[in-house]
């Protein structure tokens, strides 16, 4: 199935409780991960999940939700909005660059609410203990329309789970330092924006993620074929591609590719 194929199903798709008590595996953030069998990829979103296994379904734009076997739930960048159904996750992240990141009417029912961006005065700092997962943030600056930087605008949020630990880019504006860089530690699992316009140029979007080598990246924020080819064509050299006609992925630590993979899941949203 060609990439132009999967996206036209995309189009096709988009129209179409509470936190665990168990203890969290450590990750390895820091450390590098064991070489593994290929990635285990099996039911979609709300099945049951093997023990130390994660579930991320890509619902659209810069949203991710993010399913522990023990019943943690996350929504990134969350909207408001993750389909027809009734769904309230454990915790929702948000983005300050544009709507399309966050929402200002949160559903009540959330337990957890993390904005990524500087609202009270001082860069937001979340170190949220969930007992099967933490969830941290590393903050980042971003473009004003009028010009200009907000900083703290933006926060890399990092969720430490089953051992893995998975990032998530947010609408990222600038290539973190080596301080912020150091912060992220050794990521799994990184969703990355690879619009190469909005948020990062493709040039050096592509020489984050090789920094970074986490060995399954997921590309969101993208909006056509062509865009996502481009990005692509930059990746081969370093990453497999693995092109799916899913919108999720399960993923443990004894399961991680054993070389950096970029898997491209469709966005659907959840029903």
């Amino acid at each position: 199935m060609t990439l132009r194929i999967l996206i036209l199903a995309a189009s096709l798709c988009a129209l179409a409780a509470g936190a665990s008590a168990q203890t969290r595996i450590p990750s390895h953030c820091i450390a590098i991960a064991e070489a593994g069998p290929d990635i285990i990829w099996l039911a979609g979103y709300g099945a049951p999940l093997a023990q130390d296994t994660v579930r991320l379904s890509y619902v659209g734009h810069s949203t991710y939700f993010i399913e522990t076997a023990g019943g943690l739930s996350v929504a990134t960048d969350y909207t408001g909005r993750l389909g027809s159904s009734d769904i309230v996750p454990t915790v929702v992240t948000m983005n300050h660059a544009h709507e399309s990141h966050w929402t200002a009417f949160p559903d009540d029912r959330i337990d957890h609410v993390l904005k990524g961006w500087d609202y009270t005065g001082e860069p937001a700092d979340h170190h949220l203990e969930l007992g099967e997962m933490l969830i941290r943030n590393v903050p980042t600056d971003i473009r004003r329309f009028g010009g200009g930087v907000e900083p703290d605008g933006n926060s890399i949020f990092v969720f430490e789970v089953a051992g893995l630990c998975i990032g998530h880019l947010g609408h990222l504006h600038q290539e973190p330092s080596p301080a912020q860089y150091a912060a992220l530690g050794r990521l799994d699992v990184v969703m990355a924006p690879v619009d190469g316009s909005m948020t990062l140029d493709l040039v050096t979007m592509i020489r984050v993620l090789k920094r970074l080598r986490a060995s399954i990246v997921l590309p969101m924020h993208w909006f056509g074929s062509e865009g996502l080819e481009r990005f692509l064509a930059g990746m081969q050299d370093t990453f497999e591609i693995d092109l799916r006609p899913e919108s999720d992925i399960e993923v443990s630590l004894a399961s991680l590719p054993s070389r950096p993979t970029v898997v491209v899941l469709l966005p659907r949203p959840l029903d």
